[in-house]
Formats: C-alpha cells, sequence, structure tokens
C-alpha cells in the first residue's frame, strides 16, 4: 500500500521497536497515533515525528484495557478520518522460573501481549471492514516458534500472537476481504530497554542475548510488510535461519536456546533484586524511553555471522542428511550450531 499519507496507529510507541517504527514512518510523511503508557515519552516523540515532516497525536493508552484501545481508534479515525496501519507492538515479559513467578505477574504478561493484540486486532478491523482496505501488523518474536526458559508467559504469548494471525488471515480469505491484510513480524533479540525494564525472579540481571539486532532492522521489516503485505516475517538472517532449523530439528534447536539462555540471557556476574519492572506501571526512568537499550545492536555484526554461518551450515547438513538418513551427521550439525551460539555469547 502507499505509505505516503496513510493513517498509522502504534502501541508501545515510547521505546524500543514501536519509536524507530514511529521515526521510520514519520520520515515517509504519514499521519501517525502514537500510544504507550508513558505520557512524557510520547510527547517528545511526536516532537520528533513532527519535525521530521509528519502530523502526528500522542493517545496514552493501557491496551490491556479494551475500552481504552478503542477510545485510541476513535481518536484516529476522528482526528484523521481513517486508520490504514495499525501496529499492535505493546509487550511486557517476566524472567523467572515457572513455578516461581507470581501468577498475578503470568496473567498481567497474557493480558497485555495477548488480550492487547485482540483488542488492537478487533478495533482496527472494525474500522478497516468499515472502509474496505488496510494492514494490521503484529509484532510476535522467534520466541513465538522457539520459546525460552524463563519467559514461560512471554513466549506463550509470541505463539498466540502467530496463531491470531493465521486464524484472521483465514477468516479476511473466506469473506473475500482482499484488501484488508493482516501481517506478522517476527523479530530475534533486539537492542531495546524491554530488558531494563522486564520483571524478575531469577537473581540475574536480564541482558540482550546475542546475537543482537537493531530496532530499526524491525522497524525497516514492519514498512516492509505495510508496503507489500505478507503473512509472516523473521527479522535477520539469524531469524529466518533459526526458524527453518526449529523446524528441521526442534529438539536440537530447543536444547540450543535453553543453553543460550542460560549462559547469555541472565548475567553470572550481576545480581538483581525481585521485581514486578514495569508490568503494572510505566518505568519511570528517562533511559528507558529510548530506540536503544545500550546493548550495541548495530556492532554485533561479527558474532551474527558467525552464528549464522553456523546456522545456515547446519541446515545444509540436516537437509542432505534427512534425504540420507544419516543421523549420526545431523547430530554434528548441532553442535556446529551450539558451538557457535557458545562463541558468539562470548563478551556479551
Amino acid at each position: 500500500m502507499r505509505i505516503k499519507n496513510s493513517v498509522v496507529v502504534i502501541t508501545g510507541a515510547a521505546s524500543g521497536i514501536g519509536r524507530a517504527t514511529a521515526l521510520r514512518f514519520a520520515r515517509r510523511r504519514t499521519n501517525l497515533v502514537l500510544a504507550s503508557r508513558r505520557v512524557e515519552a510520547l510527547e517528545t516523540l511526536v516532537a520528533e515525528c513532527t519535525a521530521l515532516g509528519s502530523r502526528a497525536i500522542a493517545v496514552p493508552t493501557d491496551t490491556s484495557e479494551y475500552d481504552a484501545v478503542q477510545e485510541l481508534a476513535s481518536r484516529a479515525v476522528e482526528e484523521f478520518g481513517r486508520i490504514d496501519v495499525w501496529v499492535n507492538n505493546a509487550a511486557v515479559s517476566f524472567f523467572s522460573p515457572f513455578l516461581e513467578v507470581p501468577l498475578r505477574d503470568f496473567e498481567r504478561v497474557i493480558d497485555v501481549n495477548v488480550m492487547g493484540y485482540v483488542y488492537g486486532a478487533r478495533a482496527a478491523l472494525e474500522r478497516m471492514q468499515d472502509q474496505g482496505s488496510g494492514v494490521l501488523v503484529n509484532v510476535a518474536s522467534i520466541v513465538g516458534e522457539i520459546p525460552q526458559p524463563y519467559t514461560s508467559a512471554y513466549s506463550m504469548s509470541k505463539a498466540a500472537v502467530r496463531a491470531l494471525g493465521v486464524s484472521l488471515r483465514s477468516e479476511l480469505k473466506l469473506d473475500r476481504k482482499k484488501h484488508i491484510h493482516v501481517c506478522t513480524v517476527l523479530p530475534p533479540t533486539i537492542d531495546t530497554p524491554f530488558f531494563n525494564h522486564a520483571a524478575n525472579y531469577t537473581g540475574r540481571r536480564a541482558v540482550a542475548m546475542p546475537p543482537v539486532y537493531s530496532a530499526d532492522r524491525v522497524a525497516k521489516a514492519i514498512l516492509d510488510v505495510v508496503e507489500v503485505p505478507t503473512r509472516e516475517v523473521a527479522v535477520g538472517r539469524i531469524g529466518r535461519s533459526m526458524v527453518r532449523q526449529h523446524r528441521l530439528m526442534p529438539a536440537r534447536l530447543e536444547k540450543v536456546m535453553a543453553v543460550q539462555v542460560e549462559n547469555s540471557h541472565l548475567s553470572k556476574k550481576e545480581p538483581a533484586e525481585d521485581s514486578t519492572g514495569n508490568l503494572y506501571g510505566p518505568s519511570l526512568d528517562p533511559a528507558n524511553a529510548a530506540v536503544t537499550g545500550g546493548w550495541s545492536g548495530k556492532r554485533r555484526t561479527a558474532q551474527r555471522m558467525v552464528l549464522g554461518t553456523a546456522l545456515v551450515g547446519a541446515g545444509a547438513v540436516v537437509f542432505g542428511d534427512k534425504l540420507k538418513g544419516a543421523l549420526p551427521v545431523v547430530a554434528g550439525a548441532a553442535g556446529t550450531v551450539g558451538q557457535a551460539v557458545k562463541a558468539a555469547s562470548k563478551g556479551s
């Protein structure tokens, strides 16, 4: 679809992927409706987007509340007359062993990450049905394909977001709504403040697990699927390789993921006190109202290339062995992936 002058709603816009996406759209002279719980962060973002040539408004919104999301959609239509693009992006998480996380926190992640997307999809698609066109973009995650330890609710929620996308696309096809599209974007680890304000009950500080990509890489992917609607897109070479490998050898990739999370997603040097993070209220740290989280997403190209080469190589071996039935070599391929993960994790 045509980007310039379109009306774009973005949830979770105050920081990270949402903020990067807003700035990308602003450079294309769109009309932006920016939603988040952080009022001051939204106001500064509106100023940045306006300076780039966009028209933008801020609508403070808690996406776990249905009425608030409906009000967000109504404000977009009142201000700009329509909704061309809706980006469901707001999400929260915790790091905790499954048996130790408070159930209240587990439910909160599901409320925001699943029901928040449901509310957003309802609000967007209702308006898009009336106008006959539009693009709904759901930001999921690679962990929706390969779940992680210690993030059970987040992994569940992102798998649910992928399922929601498939179901909605099927209904639109049956209803012959050719000009309404639902696209799902799967980012890998992204350099955002997300890890700084997640709830945590592990006793260890959560850090960005390599390989780390920039938030702008995801923002570009979102613009790409809006311009040329695509059912589902994994961001980055590593992300795409991991999805392919998991479908070829799920047990091996799940083991690699578990080991990598244990070794490089939770610090072995820096402790962390139990905290609910930003589950029930926005972070008050001004540093967390930014695109980046200080994880050097643009400077880890070498690590990405090492891991990517191993994953692609493992995939070629696995594919060939599936044809030959040579299972011992498959194990060797998985070992190659594991070695690359370990190498990429050093120094992070």
